[in-house]
């Protein structure tokens, strides 16, 4: 998942023309002030690149963490302050990322996998909650999002450019189905009932981790900031001059992340955007990506891209998937019932939002 994310400073590549042209006319609002993107390509040291005040700045600093790059930015008064905390953070993420990473021989969740269809698995209170959440949103999103997908999405290899055979798909079908897990909170325990099933928590763990390193800067005194864990954002509290962070969009046929669809403020709220630019190939001019229906076990085309805004940065990165899963209409009108906000780019590349954030969303016009 991709977001850039964005405060004041320097300009970013927008949309294109025509992707404007498709907008619809009540979305084309004042824009705000020019943005910096913090979306950088290699690791940086923690560096003072704001100051709105002599007392408080914002500093940044970035790392390689779940296969991805974490960027996170804090409001402190030195940068020991923010170093300090910054850096518990990171160490937030990484334990994190033992406990859940589907590809690890060592994680808890690997050890939930290879025990399906023959015992309950103890684990920590994080995977549980992990999994609980995981369940409330496939129930909601009636099996769009389901995190037991983990059978099917083994057969993709999108970097050597494998695509499954219809047979081999086929016989993994049945291995998904998110009703399947047992969830015990007694006892602390996890129980795939059928052999050859496993949970892929690829969904929702990005998400869950920008929020989980957010609990701890504020812990460490930080008053205000924002992760980004690949484009999985939390934000919370203002910058030193009172006004809320912002948060890009990427354009999901931009020629890289730099190109931006959408800006909007965010404060103390979390964003995930899912897109089918992120893990994807190409054959005989279709685009085969990651986003892979649980009930068919392939891609789904009727979106480019689905950004989700919660209170939750767990429940904002499920919830991204499920909805883009749904596509525009279902996923609208689910996101409407939640009480969340959000943003759909289609298939043909229209822009669609939810009428909360319709007010405050900065359309990018320009190519």
């Amino acid at each position: 998942m991709n977001l850039t994310v964005a405060a004041r400073g320097e300009h970013t590549s927008p949309a294109s023309d025509t992707l404007m042209r498709r907008t619809s006319p009540s979305l084309r609002l004042p824009l705000f002030a020019v943005f910096l993107s913090l979306s950088v390509i290699s690791l940086l040291p923690l560096v003072v690149y704001g100051c709105a005040s002599k007392k408080e700045r914002i500093f940044r600093k970035s790392k390689i963490l779940m296969d991805t790059l974490v960027t996170i930015s804090v409001v402190a008064r030195s940068p020991s302050e923010a170093d300090k905390a910054v850096d518990a953070a990171f160490l937030e993420i990484e334990r994190l990322e033992k406990m859940g990473n589907f590809y690890s021989a060592d994680s808890e969740l690997s050890r939930v996998n290879r025990d399906a269809g023959i015992s309950p698995v103890t684990v920590s209170p994080d995977l549980i909650d992990l999994v609980t959440k995981a369940l409330v949103v496939s129930r909601k999103t009636d099996g769009a999002f389901d995190p037991t997908i983990g059978p099917v999405i083994s057969l993709y290899d999108f970097r050597a450019r494998k695509i499954p055979d219809p047979e081999a798909i086929r016989k993994s079908l049945p291995l998904v189905g998110y009703r399947k897990i047992r969830v015990d909170d007694t006892a602390s325990t996890i129980f795939l009932t059928e052999k050859g099933m496993s949970i892929d928590l690829g969904g929702i763990m990005k998400g869950y981790a920008a929020e989980k390193a957010t609990e701890v800067l504020r812990s460490q005194g930080i008053r205000a900031g924002i992760v980004s864990v690949a484009g999985d954002v939390r934000a919370f509290g203002a910058k030193p001059d009172g006004s809320p962070w912002k948060v890009g969009i990427r354009h999901p046929r931009g020629r890289s992340e730099e190109d931006v669809i959408a800006v909007l403020p965010l404060t103390d709220l979390s964003i995930s955007t899912s897109g089918d630019y992120e893990r994807f190939s190409l054959r005989e001019g279709k685009r085969i990506h990651h986003l892979i229906s649980p009930q068919t076990g392939y891609p789904v085309s009727t979106c480019q891209s689905a950004s989700v805004i919660a209170p939750s940065g767990a429940l904002a990165d499920a919830y991204s998937t499920g909805v883009f899963l749904l596509g525009v209409e279902r996923g609208l009108r689910l996101l409407e019932t939640l009480g969340f906000e959000g943003v759909i780019v289609d298939d043909k590349g229209a822009l669609h939002a939810t009428p909360g954030i319709r007010r405050v969303l900065e359309i990018k016009t320009g190519s």
